[in-house]
């Protein structure tokens, strides 16, 4: 975890707006260590384009200082800042071949002819594209056109890559076989590395941290693994992976736990995460993953009787909308690793799960 002593990149106090009144971004504080891969991540308008954008230079904050390497870059231009920039339209000169798109950036910084042509070489045999120099972008797959873009932006040694949605116009198959080609490239280079998506599934496979922005403020900032494990705020759980929302009303305290009564179903015992005080309202998080089908009675310590409403078959899991009291959105997912689960719309069944699954936040 970055700190201020080791923190490559700083984000003091920022805050953006445009029109003088609503804030885009909100009092924002992040520091990126140097060789990290960090995500911002939310839904369109949260914010975390408008902070790349500053970073970048592309968008100047209205409040508060941006810091690389401990210097204050508020006033550098863009093109002085030593950023590598990808877009998810590529932004490749048409009417240049590959070397001459990757050689532009080279020139610009005044670079000799011999060590043009090795930067060139070495980063087109980084994105296995070595064979294709001389073809121009038109040419090319979207696949090879997104490498090129790429290639661009590290042919110049930068410390700093930036990434705007860059996967975002490929296919499934392409955009998840990028994902860990880039992933295996920053790490083998040591590049500090920005990413912006609304890709809950791009950022959990890409990321060491993501942060989650939500209406101009980050939500939660975490590692992968904790924040789809560990949420800390209802917005999170239903942003990061798929998440059962349970409303109800905290009927008891007990140390780190809690029951909520839930209606229609009966008291849950819970991890009071973010709840204080009975008879306060809650939101419960769950994976769909981590409830169990027709557990044995006294098994586990959340057993509720539920009806099959839909069951839909995937391939390694069963996916089943299940109603629960007067939830009737309730999912389920249930391995086939043993075997299809046997599972018929408008079946009576039980479920059940663990304490420390179940996550009672703030309502808000």
């Amino acid at each position: 975890m970055p700190d201020a002593n080791n923190a490559f990149v700083k984000f003091s106090n920022i805050q953006k707006t445009y029109d003088g009144e609503a804030l885009v971004v909100k009092n924002l504080n992040l520091e990126i260590a140097h060789g990290e891969f960090l995500t911002m991540l939310g839904p369109s308008g949260s914010g975390k384009t408008t902070t790349l954008m500053m970073l970048a230079g592309f968008e100047v904050p209205t409040q508060g200082s941006i810091l690389v390497e401990g210097r204050t870059i508020d006033k550098t231009p863009p093109h002085k800042r030593d950023i590598g920039m990808v877009f998810q339209n590529y932004a490749l000169f048409p009417h240049m071949t590959v070397e001459e798109n990757l050689a532009f950036p080279l020139k610009v910084r005044k670079l000799g002819r011999a060590a043009v042509e090795t930067k060139i070489k070495r980063a087109l045999e980084m994105v296995r594209l070595g064979a294709h120099s001389k073809r121009r972008p038109g040419q090319l797959s979207g696949g090879q056109q997104q490498r090129v873009a790429l290639a661009r932006a590290l042919v110049f040694d930068p410390k700093l890559v930036l990434m705007d949605e860059p996967l975002g116009a490929l296919d499934k198959q392409l955009r998840e076989q990028m994902q860990l080609e880039i992933k295996h490239i920053q790490e083998d280079l040591g590049v500090t590395l920005v990413y912006v998506t609304h890709d809950q599934s791009e950022a959990l496979t890409m990321s060491d941290r993501i942060a989650v922005f939500n209406d101009g403020v980050i939500q939660q900032l975490a590692a992968p693994a904790e924040l789809y494990e560990r949420p800390q705020n209802a917005f999170v759980a239903q942003f990061i992976g798929e998440n059962n929302r349970l409303e109800g009303k905290v009927v008891a305290m007990n140390g780190a736990t809690c029951m909520v009564e839930i209606p229609g179903a009966g008291n849950v015992q819970a991890l009071a995460v973010t709840v204080e005080a009975v008879g306060r309202s809650t939101v419960l998080s769950l994976r769909p993953e981590r409830v169990k089908l027709n557990p044995a009675p006294g098994s586990l310590p959340n057993i509720f009787s539920a009806r099959v409403a839909e069951v839909i078959y995937l391939g390694d899991h069963v996916r089943a909308r299940i109603s629960i009291g007067a939830e009737d959105n309730f999912v389920i997912k249930l391995s086939n690793s043993g075997g299809v689960v046997q599972l018929e719309p408008g079946a009576a069944i039980n479920i059940g799960w663990e304490t420390e699954d179940c996550r009672a936040l703030e309502a808000s």
